[in-house]
Formats: C-alpha cells, structure tokens, sequence
C-alpha cells in the first residue's frame, strides 16, 4: 500500500488537543462526556475497564494516601509493571496531590534502593506479587501494595494495604519538589548515572497536549501499550496522550510486550495505532510473514517509532507491510518525552531519514561555541520550551552542564533543514576518533542495517595504539540467511568513507538492550570492544 506523502486539502484546524492542566484532571473530559467509554483493556482475559470505574478507582486511592500521612508534594515511588494498579496508583497519586516516581521493577534491588533513597520517597507503591515488585522488606519506607481487581461485567474495587503509615523525614532530593510537580523520572543509566528529572503537571500536560495534537488522537483511537510505562516513550505516548483524548489502552497480560500475543492484543483492542522502539518494530518484521494478520487487523491511521534511530530500511518495509505510515519521533525525558515528530500524511509531506519538526517546543542546532548553525549544517541539537524540566534533581553540576538559560543541551548531534525537519546523525559522546576522523557510529549502524540479510548492528570503538581508536562492528543477521563479515563488508565498501568502514566486524547471535528496547552501548562495548 502507498504511503501519501503530499498534504491533503482536509482542514487540520479542526483537532482541538484535549484542554487538561496536568495528571489531576487528565481523565476530567471523558468521564464527563463518556463514563461507560472504555479506558483500559486489562488482564489475560481482556477485560475493559471504563473511564467512569477508573476515575473511581483513582479517588478511592487518592482517599486512602491521604489518610496515611502522606502531604501534597511529598514523594513516592511507584515499582510496577504495565497494569491497571500502575495507571491507578499513577492517578490516585496524583489527585492526592503526591509526586509520583516510576521506577522499573526488574531494576536489582540495590539500584532500585539506591533510586528510591537518593530521590527521598516517603512511600512507596508496589503492584501484586507477581507483577515485578520487590517485597516491602527490602525498604526502610512503608511500602504498600496495591491490587485492582476487574470483573468480566467491568466492575472494579482496589485494596491498598498501606500498614504503617508514611514516617515524617526530610531526606533525598525530595526536598527540592513541590506540588507543581507531577512525576519524577530516571534517565537510562547505571545507578551512579541516572539523573532524576522533576517533571511539572504543566510540563506533562503540554506534552500530552502536543502529542495528542501532532496524531490527532481521539475518542475513536486506540492502542496496545508495548512500551514500559516508567519511560517517558510508554508513559507520555501510549498511556497518558491516549487517555486525555478518550481513547483506550490494552494492556498486555503480565504487563509485558509479547510479540506472541500482539496481533491477538491488536485486534482485540481494534488497536489504530501503537508506538515502540526500532527494536520491536524489527522484531515484528522479522516475524510478520507468519504473524501478521493482514485484512483480520483493523487499518491502522498509523505507527509511531521513538527512542533511538529507525532505519530507513526498515520504517519502508514496515509501511509495506502494515499499510500505515510509520512516523518518526524524537523526545527525551529532560523534555517530557516528545520534542518533534514527523506529521500525519495530511498535515504535511513525511521526510524520510528525518525525526520530523518540532510538536510545541523550540529546536536550535549550535557549534561548538554556543552559535546557530546554518540549515544543513551539524551540530548539536538543544532544546527550549513548556515541556523542558528545570534541571536534575540533587546534581547542580548536572543541570548546570545540561541547562543553558532555560535550554536543554541534548548531547545529541544533528542538523535542520530549511522547513525545519530535524535530522539527527548520533550522539556526541559515542562519537568514535579514528586518528583524528570523527565517525558517527549510528550512520555507520544504519549502513550495516541496510545490507540484505542484516536484522541489527552495533558500532563501537575499539582502542589502537596508532590511530587511538579504530571502529568496531558486531551484527546479528536474520535467522537462516548465510550471510558473512566479508560480504557485508563488500556491501559497506560502496556506502561508506574507507576510514568509516569496519576494521573488526562479528557476526554475533544477538545485542544486549536496556529496558526501554534501547541498543546498550555500554553493555556492547565491554563484550565486545577488546
């Protein structure tokens, strides 16, 4: 099916984005206008959760944190897999004016101690046994669990055993929030690394806003979440944008991707869209020719890819097969996840290659002197506006490398051309120095990933006693093709500058990946790089 590239003669003025001010009255507009609409589709059984229950169920947890000592701005972490207790304790906290922490539950327990301490939680909120959460033990908080339950006729009670109640300490970072403040995320990162990012309701709700507008999602719209929601991708783009606008969200059973289950969780939801990471959208490629439905999926208006580069390749074999175009987003979590993103075919021509235009924020590309870089020309990309947070929480040097007069210095490298399309070409700190050569190791990955037979690549430095560095390659080819390091060295000999090419190249059985989907460099490199 052809992708329409050229903007249709539609009025696009006619989407108003939902009018919300931050997670509190999130759900506000739909359960006005449709309270027995669907909200969530939950459990293994698939059973709809309307917008009515789960505004309920929302202010009855909202209630009882609030009988526990806990104070508007205060603290808590939230250890959950994507269930209907993340989305209800998400938004009971939120109107019980507390500021909620998502934090991975298959993180080690030391580094999910060492988050939830750094940051000063008060209390933490944990899913039923089962769904990933540590047990309370291993806290020195109160830690309370809590369980929704959902019938098939689609009533719903939760139980929150709260315990002991939360305990008056000032520690952490938390002394920094204030009941402005909606979330705090961790950026991906080793614990020592990890910055906490204070994220504002105002903040959340022009994302929110933006990205509901940049798709114009709807009552009529649905997904299934694929992306984790203590991200940013999952939690902005999947979850929080489809509820302000009435749409619904299916939530896997177990909380988990599946791309066993995910055709079946399409169809179920009569799923329009979905958003994910390069590396789902390779793995459903890969698996399309015998899990693909065809005609049995309900036509998608279209997919969304963020969170790390989308080959070509890739984006127009997926638009082949699914008959939808697939749209590129970039975000970060410093700017509540979407920054730009490229549009819908009727409001405006897609630019392969590209991350699309800015969705609500302003984007500069400076040199290395702080300067505007002319379009076409590479350099960094920063990043002002409603969403950017104020900085990191307890890391003044942090916010002070990262921050510039209310700017956010991405880290990323890139360029914008003269309409205003975004381009990224990789990040700065991976850049690899070949005897004084800059290589972009993603350009050089997404060369790799374009020779037939290749399913993923990884590019890195390995260290040389002559030219300082020299670039490395490990790459995983599709299953049963015989494909080797010579002939995709042979394919990348008449695509790349000699120095760019490869002087190491693996055939590996696959790459280690964060759980956001992510490739993990630093995981790559150690296994690999020497």
């Amino acid at each position: 099916m052809a992708v329409p590239a050229a903007a249709s003669v539609r009025d696009t003025n006619r989407y108003r984005p939902p009018a919300i001010t931050g997670l509190t009255d999130l759900l506000d507009r739909p359960v006005r206008d449709r309270p027995r609409a669907r909200a969530l589709v939950v459990t293994g059984d698939r059973v709809e959760l309307s917008y009515g229950a789960l505004a309920a169920l929302a202010d009855d947890v909202a209630g009882r944190l609030g009988s526990r000592g806990l104070r508007r701005g205060d603290a808590v972490g939230l250890v959950c897999a994507n269930t209907a207790e993340f989305v209800v304790a998400l938004l009971g906290g939120a109107r019980a004016g507390l500021v909620v922490a998502p934090i991975d539950p298959a993180l080690p327990e030391s580094q999910m101690s060492a988050r939830l301490e750094a940051l000063g939680v008060q209390a933490i909120l944990v899913g039923p046994p089962g769904a990933g959460a540590a047990p309370a033990a291993q806290f020195p908080v109160p830690t309370w669990t809590l369980r929704v339950d959902v019938s098939r006729g689609g009533t719903a009670t939760a139980a929150l055993g709260t315990g002991a109640p939360a305990v008056r300490r000032v520690r952490g970072a938390a002394h920094e929030l204030s009941s402005r403040d909606a979330l705090v995320l961790f950026t991906a990162g080793t614990t020592d690394q990890a910055k906490m990012v204070p994220l504002t309701h105002a903040s959340v709700a022009a994302s929110v806003r933006g990205i509901c507008a940049t798709y114009e999602l709807g009552p009529g719209d649905a997904t299934v979440a694929v992306m984790p929601f203590f991200h940013g991708h999952g939690l902005f783009a999947a979850l929080l944008a489809s509820l302000a606008s009435g749409g619904c969200v299916l939530l896997p059973e177990r909380g988990r991707f599946s791309a066993h289950t995910f055709w079946d969780d399409m169809r179920a939801a009569a799923a329009t869209w979905f958003t994910a990471v390069p590396t789902i959208h390779e793995i459903l490629l890969d698996r399309s020719a015998v899990d693909h439905p065809g005609p049995q999926v309900p036509p998608l208006k279209f997919v969304r890819s963020c969170s790390a580069p989308l080959n070509t390749a890739t984006q127009r074999a997926l638009e082949r097969t699914l008959g939808a175009p697939l749209l590129s987003a970039y975000g970060m979590t410093e700017s509540t996840h979407q920054a730009t993103s490229e549009p819908l075919p009727q409001q405006g021509p897609l630019k392969h290659g590209s991350v699309g235009r800015s969705t609500g924020v302003d984007l500069r590309v400076v040199d290395r002197n702080g300067r505007t870089c002319p379009a076409g020309t590479e350099g960094e990309v920063w990043v002002h506006g409603p969403t950017v947070a104020r900085g990191y929480l307890g890391n003044p040097d942090g916010t002070a490398r990262s921050f510039v007069d209310g700017w956010f210095r991405t880290g990323d490298l890139g360029s914008l051309d003269d309409g205003g399309n975004l381009f990224l070409t990789g990040r700065i700190k991976n850049l690899i120095n070949r005897g004084g050569e800059k290589i972009s190791p993603e350009q050089v990955e997404d060369i790799l990933a374009g020779c037939p037979g290749v399913a993923e690549a990884a590019v890195f430095a390995v260290p040389d006693p002559t030219y300082g560095q020299r670039v490395g390659a490990a790459v995983v080819v599709h299953e049963g093709e015989g494909i080797g390091p010579e002939e995709i060295l042979r394919y990348c000999r008449s695509r790349l500058a000699a120095f760019e090419i490869p002087d190491r190249l693996e055939v590996v059985v696959a790459l280690p990946h964060t759980a956001k989907g992510a490739l993990d460099r630093r995981a790559v490199e150690a296994r690999y790089a020497h």
